[in-house]
């Protein structure tokens, strides 16, 4: 059995999807929030507003941490002036789906958490934060909003089940695609900020409390890791879904990296650990399922080459990507990236092949659907009654069905992985692509964009 952390060719960083967010062992989560009402006009009036058009350069324009209190101020502020009006447009959108469908109780709970949101960041909308208290309780709104809409897209799924029979698929894989992005993108601009709370020096300061310095974070500028190593977060990974495979069904396909597996680029660790999480999940089971776990899970890790100046010129639309919560943006277009940093925008290609006996004619068509939209009436019975979970009288519902890196097990079993896993790719100008050889295996190609050049942050 090979070494469960190989991790030497990267050195021993500390990834910080690893550990346990700093925030939520810190705030105080029992400190009441300020609320203010958040009426019909107050919402159709935000929601009228045109969307920033958020870049890389926005999350990172604030400086190296740890910031001044000046640069912190700037930070909050920029994040206040940007949230209202995506909580606002997700309010909507949930108010233009069928009245019956809202009135299902997991859906009208993540309107209501959309309210409860929109609610504790109107009282600072017609201020400005510039002091270090301000600072610290806006903070605190930040991390109240990340819990709430933790559970967002696995509620909003069993919502629409249960609602199954007052809408269509197509138009459920639709709305749940914006969420998708929506959630990214929400949880991204309120993490960034207090990721840089935390690693910035004015709020410890004013508590008198010790400033600890961690060598292992040198890297980050808030979420954002400047020296990811794939490989890193591909031996924690291989850990994770090995030690599932080893306790339920004693067996624990082992995972062989080529390629260049010191490579490190700029990238956000959380995203990657979930999208290589639930890809080998895919191939340690199919491996499993075949009787080849002593077959190697192959990964190889291929830098993309840097492109030049010419082929900028020829091909200005790289840099000139946006995001949107609702998939348009002010000016109607559809749109579905976030901008890169810079125009160098180095990036990865990770190939992971199996010899899982690859992929059959009839699944490959649905690889990308939401597979609880086509469940069969008996498993989304299954899937809705408590405690059904894992076993014989479940089939959806595996081992490896119930880990995941982004809402743990309330996404077993709903069909999330690989469609979720993409979002997270194409969030940042990347990609997976599948070719199954049926019969014998499959390769997976993933293809992640860095988010840009920060050498020059000060």
């Amino acid at each position: 059995m090979i070494p469960r952390f190989q991790v030497a060719t990267c050195g021993s960083r500390r990834l910080a999807s690893l550990t346990r967010p700093i925030y939520q062992q810190q705030l105080n989560a029992s400190r009441a929030l300020s609320t203010a009402a958040v009426t019909d006009e107050v919402v159709m009036e935000l929601a009228a507003k045109p969307l920033h058009r958020l870049t890389l350069a926005d999350l990172v324009k604030h400086g190296r941490p740890p910031l001044s209190a000046s640069s912190l101020y700037r930070s909050a502020n920029f994040t206040l002036s940007i949230l209202p009006t995506r909580l606002a447009q997700r309010i909507q959108s949930l108010r233009n789906l069928p009245f019956i469908v809202v009135t299902n109780p997991h859906i009208s709970k993540i309107h209501s958490n959309y309210m409860h949101s929109l609610s504790t960041l109107l009282p600072w909308a017609q201020t400005e934060i510039d002091s270090v208290e301000a600072e610290r309780e806006f903070t605190e709104v930040m991390v109240n909003l990340v819990q709430t809409h933790a559970d967002t897209i696995p509620i909003l799924a069993r919502g629409f089940l249960e609602a199954r029979k007052y809408t269509n698929p197509a138009k459920v894989t639709r709305f749940l695609d914006e969420h998708l992005r929506a959630r990214i993108g929400t949880r991204l601009i309120a993490e960034q900020h207090i990721a840089l709370h935390y690693s910035s020096l004015p709020h410890l300061e004013a508590q008198n409390r010790p400033i600890e310095t961690d060598e292992s974070m040198a890297s980050f500028i808030g979420v954002i890791d400047t020296a990811l190593c794939p490989a890193t977060v591909i031996r924690h990974c291989e850990a994770v879904v090995g030690d599932i495979c080893e306790f339920k069904y004693g067996v624990r396909p082992h995972v062989v990296i080529n390629g260049e597996p010191g490579y490190t680029f700029a990238q956000i660790p959380v995203h990657l650990e979930y999208i290589i999480t639930e890809l080998l999940k895919n191939a340690f089971r199919a491996s499993i399922e075949k009787r080849m776990e002593r077959e190697p899970i192959e990964i190889t890790i291929a830098p993309l080459p840097e492109p030049t100046a010419q082929q900028h010129d020829e091909n200005p639309e790289h840099n000139e990507f946006s995001v949107s919560y609702d998939g348009i943006d002010s000016s109607g277009g559809s749109v579905s990236y976030i901008g890169p940093m810079a125009e160098a925008t180095p990036g990865v290609t990770i190939r992971i092949r199996d010899r899982g006996g690859g992929i059959s004619p009839e699944t490959y068509r649905h690889i990308w659907d939401y597979s609880f939209t086509t469940f069969s009436e008996e498993q989304i019975q299954n899937s809705l009654t408590p405690g059904a979970g894992e076993g014989a009288d479940n089939p959806m519902m595996d081992g490896l069905s119930l880990i995941s890196s982004d809402g743990g097990s309330t996404l077993a079993g709903l069909g999330y992985g690989l469609p979720l896993g993409r979002a997270y790719a194409e969030y940042f100008g990347g990609g997976i692509a599948v070719q199954s050889l049926w019969g014998w295996g499959t390769d997976v190609y993933l293809s992640l964009k860095g988010v840009g050049r920060v050498d020059g942050l000060w």
